[in-house]
């Protein structure tokens, strides 16, 4: 008989990420962070290959990539609301992660075991995050998408790509419950 976790339950049952736009400081200092890291790295990972690594972008960091997303957007031909959407998104922040989708050369562990890999490294510090009792959310946003922007401003190889940023701080506000799925209308089951 399993031994379940209840306390570790409850908070799966009821996990609800924060608003990037609704986390303020103060932020988890360096040591606290790496913790919240340490257990990222605890995810799910094929071959040990560790495809995935981390940018800790702190506020300078954050104001300085706002700076770069006008220009970026315009080139690219984003709505300027999606272009001023993001500049907040970077300039309000306090702390963020990037998670860098960094896969490895495997015979054994195909590419896509890798990217699911890396979006259960976000997970795992998203939720390292909330069950600390600090506010976060992972965004990504047409920025991160860019390849000459992630490469230029995030220093990214050409096979590397953005998996997540994750926003770290202190929550301000609770944010509503919002619909969930319908597990029976998603789930099939299989007898035989």
């Amino acid at each position: 008989m399993p031994s379940p976790n209840p306390d570790a339950l409850q908070f799966l049952e009821t996990r609800r990420s924060r608003p990037a736009k609704t986390l303020s400081g103060p932020v988890p200092d360096r040591d606290t962070l790496r913790g919240l890291l340490t257990i990222a790295g605890r995810c799910p990972d094929h071959g040990k290959l560790e495809p995935w690594r981390f940018l800790v972008l702190e506020k300078d960091a954050l104001q300085r990539l706002s700076e770069t997303l006008p220009a970026k957007g315009a080139d690219l031909g984003i709505d300027i609301g999606k272009v001023e959407k993001a500049v907040l998104e970077y300039s309000q922040s306090e702390l963020a992660v990037v998670v860098v989708a960094s896969p490895k050369p495997s015979d054994k562990v195909p590419e896509i075991e890798q990217t699911l890999s890396a979006g259960a490294a976000c997970l795992q510090l998203l939720n390292a995050c909330l069950a600390a009792g600090w506010g976060a959310n992972w965004l990504t946003g047409w920025a991160s998408h860019d390849r000459d922007w992630r490469e230029r401003n995030l220093g990214l190889m050409p096979h590397e790509w953005i998996a997540g940023v994750i926003h770290i701080g202190t929550e301000t506000i609770a944010p509503p419950e919002r619909p969930r799925p319908n597990i029976d209308a998603i789930t099939e089951w299989i007898e035989a």
